[in-house]
C-alpha cells in the first residue's frame, strides 16, 4: 500500500487534532469565563482540525481508486511523501528548539536548514539569507506588531 501526502497529512492532522483537544482539557475556567469556558475555542478548533484531517483521509482514498498505477508514479509520489516528511521534521524541530533558543535564533536556523535541504546553489548567501530573514520576522512581530516572542533558556542568564 503507497501512502500518499494526503493520507499522511490527514492522520497526522487527526493525532494533532488529538493531542490539541486533550491539551484543551486542561485549561482551568477562570471567574471571568462564560457558557462556553476557555477550553471552549480550542475544542471547537480541535474539531475543525478532526473534520480536515477526515476530508483529507476520504480525498486520498478516493484518488487512488480513480488514479491509475505506474511506477513512475510511485516513486514521484514517494518523494514528494519524503520532502513533506521532511518539511514536517523541520517544524516539529522548530517548535522542540524555541523554548531553548529563542526566536530569533530558531528562525534563522529553521530558514538556513530549509535552504540547504531545497539545495540552494548559493551557499554563502544562506547565512546573509537566514540572519536577515530572522531579522525582519523579529521586527515585524515584535516592534511592529508588539507581539513579544521568546528570548530563549539559553540566552536569558546573559541578558539578566
Amino acid at each position: 500500500m503507497v501512502v500518499n501526502k494526503d493520507l499522511l497529512s490527514g492522520v497526522v492532522l487527526l493525532v494533532i487534532a488529538g493531542l490539541y483537544y486533550f491539551g484543551s482539557g486542561t485549561i482551568a475556567d477562570s471567574t471571568l469565563s462564560d457558557e462556553v469556558g476557555a477550553a471552549g475555542l480550542p475544542q471547537v478548533l480541535s474539531l475543525v482540525l478532526t473534520g480536515l484531517g477526515l476530508l483529507l483521509i476520504i480525498r486520498s482514498l478516493v484518488a487512488r481508486r480513480k488514479a491509475p498505477r505506474s511506477v513512475a508514479n510511485d516513486n514521484a509520489q514517494d518523494a514528494r511523501l519524503l520532502r513533506g516528511v521532511g518539511f514536517l521534521a523541520f517544524g516539529l524541530g522548530y517548535v522542540l528548539l524555541l523554548p531553548a533558543l529563542g526566536y530569533f535564533v530558531t528562525v534563522a536556523l529553521l530558514i538556513a536548514s530549509i535552504a540547504v535541504f531545497e539545495r540552494s546553489e548559493q551557499r554563502w548567501l544562506i547565512p546573509v539569507v537566514a540572519v536577515g530573514g530572522a531579522a525582519f520576522y523579529w521586527a515585524v512581530f515584535v516592534k511592529l506588531l508588539g507581539v513579544n516572542q521568546p528570548i530563549g533558556t539559553l540566552w536569558q542568564g546573559l541578558l539578566s
